[in-house]
């Protein structure tokens, strides 16, 4: 259990980041401010930003326990973005970043019309209170099966402290804690890893030794399959996710805009690619150590533990030294907050930009106090979304945060690669072809036609091959 030390260092954290709130407030004068950050944030920061948003609880706690369930197949998905990284800068971000826009999908009205931009910000919008509600529960459901917190408490107080900072510092707060939390959920793993190697006899060399005979390592599977994690799924795949989170994503969309020039936005991407492929390995492998010092030790498992996606936790509480539990539970802290603020200032950005200001009100000022408005709005959403998770049995939330980013944000992805690859299409055909893409998307989950991490490839590929063919139906129709 946690002790009076442990509960001293999470309320450092936790005063840490409302000081950077406050600190930042002072600094926000309009919505260029507020969404933005008036340009001034270095390019490293935003790369660590951007690591920070999608490293989120679902990483920190479900990789290490879907690798000690099974083994490293899934770890070339993981590292995916690293090929990737080159099509976000020269295809992506010089676009941002000369259109001079706030969010991703004022683009979407520049290039087609507004009613597609209004399609693409409602989807992500729903997307991001969904993603809140997933980040909230996991963490509180994780400190509930292990420590008995309430976790109805765990959810309000995680929530409302990141939406309290996300709501008066804006993006720098957000960007500057991020900076902060990366740190401290980095550090608290590699601890964590040191210890479990110092744990068990014959260390490091012992845990590759029994991982390995237990086929724990497995990384790539040849098998010509798209509905099993084969390296075709990972790759096929991670690919398209990333493009589709990196390339459409507001949340990562908004890092490359808060840059002073172009090339720090590119920086920031290769920053983020650079620190994943170590961080993507040092996950995995706290997953096998954790699955060798069990093995070894069983009956540090007792009756009453039921989930792995507790795992880590579990040996946090259990297992680690007075005081570093407290940074073990900070860093899981880190990792979920990270994440809310994040979605909670972009889905914002994304309500007064692409809806708000566009339809209701011009007034700047005004659409400053609005802006923290939204915030409030959707952040309250989000964690009544965790609320209504807590009624529902998710056997894994990693695999339920893909379902849904494949079902909802796949088809918008293959409207920006539609928008920006060729010069044919039109709004008629993007439209029809996002909406028969929805329905393709339908059939493909409930079928189960191939492997969920496949969900957003088959949106992209639905929306952009329909998209496309439609462009000359309505020509033949004119004409």
């Amino acid at each position: 259990m946690l002790n009076f030390f442990d509960y001293v260092i999470i309320s450092i954290y936790f005063l840490i980041l409302s000081f950077i709130g406050f600190y930042f407030s002072k600094r926000q004068k309009s919505i260029d401010d507020y969404f933005k950050g008036g340009g001034r944030i270095p390019s490293w920061a935003a790369g660590i930003s951007i690591f920070g948003t999608v490293l989120s609880p679902i990483t920190f706690l479900a990789i290490p326990a879907k690798t000690y369930s099974t083994d490293w197949l899934y770890f070339i998905f993981n590292i995916t973005i690293f090929l990737v990284a080159p099509i976000i800068i020269y295809l992506f971000i010089p676009f941002y970043r000369k259109l001079n826009i706030t969010t991703a999908y004022e683009y979407l009205e520049k290039r087609f019309n507004v009613y597609i931009r209004l399609i693409g910000s409602i989807c992500f919008i729903i997307y991001q209170i969904g993603r809140i509600g997933i980040v909230l529960f996991l963490p509180s459901l994780a400190l509930n099966l292990i420590i008995g917190i309430d976790i109805f408490f765990c959810i309000s107080i995680i929530g409302i402290i990141s939406l309290v900072y996300t709501l008066i510092g804006g993006i720098e707060a957000v960007i500057w804690t991020d900076v902060m939390q990366v740190i401290i959920l980095l550090g608290g793993v590699i601890i964590s890893i040191f210890v479990i190697i110092t744990s068990i006899d014959g260390g490091i060399i012992k845990i590759i030794e029994i991982a390995n005979l237990d086929g724990k390592f497995k990384t790539f599977d040849f098998s010509f399959s798209l509905n099993h994690p084969t390296i075709w799924v990972m790759l096929i795949g991670g690919i398209f996710t990333n493009i589709t989170t990196y390339g459409t994503d507001q949340t990562i969309v908004q890092r490359y805009l808060v840059t002073k020039t172009k090339d720090d936005a590119k920086k920031s991407i290769w920053i983020n690619a650079i620190t994943s492929i170590p961080a993507s390995f040092i996950f995995f492998f706290v997953g096998t150590a954790l699955y060798v010092f069990f093995k070894l030790n069983p009956k540090e498992l007792n009756e009453k533990f039921i989930s792995n996606d507790a795992i880590f936790p579990w040996y946090i509480i259990t297992q680690l030294p007075e005081g570093i539990s407290g940074v073990l539970i900070a860093a899981i802290l880190a990792a979920a907050m990270s994440s809310l603020s994040s979605s909670m200032n972009s889905a914002s950005s994304s309500y007064i930009n692409d809806i708000h200001k566009r339809f209701f009100q011009k007034n700047i000022i005004k659409s400053l106090r609005t802006s923290r408005q939204s915030t409030f709005i959707i952040g309250l959403m989000g964690i009544s979304f965790a609320f209504f998770l807590m009624s529902n049995d998710l056997k894994s939330l990693w695999d339920e945060f893909n379902k849904i980013l494949g079902l909802i944000i796949g088809g918008l992805g293959g409207v920006f690669l539609l928008g920006v690859l060729t010069k044919k299409a039109n709004s008629f055909g993007v439209l029809l072809g996002l909406i028969f893409s929805f329905v393709i998307q339908f059939f493909v989950v409930k079928y189960k036609v191939t492997h969920l991490l496949m969900y957003t490839t088959t949106g992209v590929l639905s929306s952009f091959i329909l998209g496309y063919f439609f462009i000359f139906f309505r020509f033949s129709k004119n004409k």
